[in-house]
């Protein structure tokens, strides 16, 4: 391999280049005696199925957001389905959102008849690209989805100044990003609607559970009445009135309140778990800054931009730059040394079978025309959105340090060091394999060391 032996590379037979043990480097969410006495403490009350302490948990988290409504529900999946009710999509209207995402920030707009319109990804950022967005817009489109994807801030300033010429509401997803500042604010914040998930995996995590923000009482109120049946007491809008006493969206979307006393603890303890993340995932990426072949997806350190917890965190991938060496190849190497190096992201949604073929409720014609306007022309699928399609090949998962523990870091950092060094070694029988990397829900797990699972 013509390299020396202290640099052989692990993958070949040599010495792994990460040999410290990790502890609980990657260990989430963390459990304190606090959390477990909160859930005791609902479990001898009985109180699992009632309100008062999911009430709470929404109270308290809309006033660290700066909110006026807040709704939890089971998951975010259902918070996203029960916000887009709320904001009055229906029947024919177009939602615009970015297909490099996880399925659970569009899929609900077939359940409420509307149809999603897929838009491409900035490559920097890898969010919804605001040009892709306004390309298509059509008299029929009545929101936008924006997605803060691994924690990466959305372009909120294109974005809502978009959504503003064009009189659209925008969902921020903001379940990548808890804490995440968008130029000072908190995303969740800058949009009609701010959605999150908070599961176990997610970096501000409850065990189970999703909620919403928003500042408009309509959008709130519609929201009760479509999944939260037990609270229409809480509805006060004179058109709304006649409508309580049953879900009128047939879901019943009340949080576990075992779920909701974790909540209470983790929006005490969030704060300093966030700044500790944040300081050892700058310190892991300064380490690798200027390396050719690979680029932190991160805002400029320091800055009023941040990404929160770091949920998920990616970096751009630069084969040009490392002798045309394969996405695959390369985290193999990196892995063979200890570290961790997941080749890949979510596939293009646009791709996917749902979004094109796929008669999901027996209309006789794929769901994504069935619910098409009259005055729509049907769209082609599939659409060509290139840095989407492109992801998977340029784009591998970094570890998710859960402590600023800088030696264990260091070394992760010196295995990519270690594999860049010598990537001409790896040219040599490269397998490629680009092409079998990233999936729709498969890629995610809630077992391994870094972020996975459901919305």
């Amino acid at each position: 391999m013509n390299t020396p032996d202290h640099e052989q590379l692990a993958l070949f037979g040599g010495g792994k280049t990460v040999t410290a043990d990790p502890g609980d480097i990657f260990k989430w969410p963390i459990i304190t005696e606090a959390h477990e006495a909160a859930v005791l403490k609902v479990l001898r009350a009985g109180q699992m199925s009632g309100l008062e302490v999911t009430k709470e948990f929404e109270r308290k988290y809309a006033a660290a957001l700066g909110r006026k409504y807040a709704l939890a529900a089971p998951n975010g999946t259902a918070s996203i389905l029960e916000a887009m009710y709320g904001m009055g999509i229906g029947a024919g209207d177009e939602v615009i959102a970015p297909s490099l995402t996880y399925w659970a920030s569009i899929a609900q707009v077939y359940t409420l008849g509307g149809v999603p319109v897929f838009a491409d990804s900035d490559p920097e950022t890898l969010c919804i690209d605001p040009r892709g967005v306004e390309r298509r817009i059509t008299a029929r489109t009545k929101a936008i989805v924006a997605v803060h994807y691994a924690a990466m801030p959305a372009d909120m300033d294109a974005i809502m100044d978009v959504a503003g010429r064009h009189n659209l509401m925008v969902l921020e997803d903001c379940s990548h990003a808890h804490g995440a500042l968008y130029k000072g604010r908190q995303v969740g914040t800058i949009g009609t609607v701010g959605a999150f998930s908070l599961m176990s995996g997610k970096s501000l995590a409850v065990g189970e559970g999703g909620i919403f923000f928003t500042d408009d009482q309509r959008i709130h109120e519609r929201a009760l009445l479509f999944g939260h049946y037990i609270r229409h007491n809480e509805i006060t809008l004179d058109d709304l009135k006649p409508f309580r006493g049953l879900p009128c969206g047939g879901f019943k979307n009340r949080m576990h309140q075992l779920s909701s006393a974790v909540g209470l603890v983790q929006l005490d303890a969030y704060p300093a778990q966030m700044a500790e993340i944040d300081k050892a995932m700058n310190y892991f990426c300064d380490l690798l800054d200027d390396l050719p072949g690979i680029r932190p997806i991160r805002p400029v350190p320091g800055g009023n931009t941040t990404k929160g917890g770091w949920y998920y965190p990616l970096f751009r991938y630069v084969p040009e730059e490392l002798g045309g060496l394969s996405l695959m190849r390369f985290s193999q190497a990196v892995a063979a040394e200890g570290a961790v190096c997941r080749p890949g992201c979510n596939k293009p949604l646009h791709l996917h079978p749902l979004f094109t073929t796929m008669d999901v409720y027996g209309h006789g014609r794929p769901t994504c025309l069935a619910n098409l306007h009259p005055s729509a022309s049907p769209y082609r699928f599939p659409e060509k959105l290139p840095v989407a399609e492109a992801a998977n090949r340029l784009t591998f998962e970094a570890p998710w340090f859960k402590h600023y523990r800088p030696e264990i870091i260091t070394q992760h950092a010196e295995a990519y060091k270690k594999v860049i060094r010598n990537h001409k070694a790896l040219l040599v029988d490269d397998p490629g394999g680009d092409d079998r990397i990233g999936g729709y829900t498969s890629f995610f797990s809630e077992q391994k060391t870094a972020p996975g699972g459901t919305k």
